[in-house]
């Protein structure tokens, strides 16, 4: 079945709804968190959605991650990235990057831009026999994201597939990432694999998912979508644009023990993992002499 005039039989409900309330993080930044907040602690595989807006001197300084992975979007203004490895760039509006952690990373990730510095930073989870990888990254310039349109409908395809577009990125957890803009009166029925977990987070507008007669959902919500079903389907009844990402992913079904950044399956490779850290080692090594500029 294909995202078109076509309706999906079995579509997915709306099974939860959480407003992401904003909260500080790092040195003086505000995010509105949904997943990985105390309602919905994880929603396998993903750890944690953060809507971020940061004004400098505020950001996110130099901070660990073993275990997981990290997809930055940025939405409004530019975030700069540097890490331990020599790694150092700057995505900008519409740009992407997917960082795999892996064993190890130590970064940071600062505005770049007066004013607020907005995005989306999505934590995916690895499974047990990746976790411990070595650490890599995916960048997308804004340019370099395929676009579909259909009848009032766009969408920006970051991983997966919609209309008939497949994205180049590569996931290890396999991922959908589709980000749409919907005009007022517009349809939409998109196909999501049926064992897949899924929301819905959107940015701006109001949007009725799941059956044409549900309450409509408002900015700055996740929509926690029922398993099962055949996809989900959304009608645009403002009469302004709306704007969600719709993500969903393949669950590991493993356990998930955190502190913090750091994800693992067991509290004893928690613990090691803080060892690791504290004496730089086993994928912290440059943690010893490393700061950023």
């Amino acid at each position: 079945m294909s995202s078109d005039h076509h309706g999906i039989e079995r579509p997915r409900m709306v099974m939860k709804r959480i407003l992401a309330r904003p909260q500080h993080e790092g040195d003086g930044a505000v995010v509105r968190r949904s997943i990985g907040r105390m309602e919905l602690r994880h929603l396998d595989p993903f750890l944690m959605l953060d809507e971020f807006s940061v004004t400098p001197p505020a950001g996110f300084p130099d901070h660990p991650h073993r275990g997981f992975e990290t997809v930055t979007y940025m939405t409004q203004g530019a975030f700069t990235h540097q890490d331990f490895a020599g790694h150092k760039g700057t995505i900008r509006a519409g740009d992407l990057q997917w960082m795999t952690a892996g064993r190890g990373i130590i970064h940071s990730e600062m505005p770049a831009e007066e004013g607020p510095n907005k995005g989306l930073q999505l934590w995916i989870n690895l499974s047990s026999k990746e976790k411990m990888i070595e650490p890599g990254y995916q960048e997308l310039q804004s340019q370099d994201i395929k676009i579909a349109e259909r009848d009032g409908v766009e969408v920006r395809i970051i991983a997966g597939e919609a209309m008939g577009i497949k994205s180049p990125v590569y996931t290890r957890t396999p991922t959908m990432y589709l980000d749409f803009t919907m005009k007022p009166s517009a349809q939409l029925h998109q196909p999501i694999p049926e064992s897949w977990n899924a929301f819905v987070y959107i940015m701006e507008g109001e949007g009725v998912l799941g059956s044409p007669n549900s309450s409509p959902a408002t900015a700055h919500h996740a929509l926690v979508l029922s398993p099962g079903g055949e996809g989900i389907s959304v009608w645009n009844k403002s009469p302004k644009p709306l704007r969600f990402v719709l993500i969903a992913g393949k669950p590991l079904n493993e356990p998930v023990v955190q502190y913090g950044p750091f994800v693992m399956n067991t509290q004893a490779e928690i613990d090691q993992t803080i060892e690791d850290y504290h004496f730089s080692r086993n994928g912290f090594e440059k943690a010893k002499y490393w700061k950023s500029q």
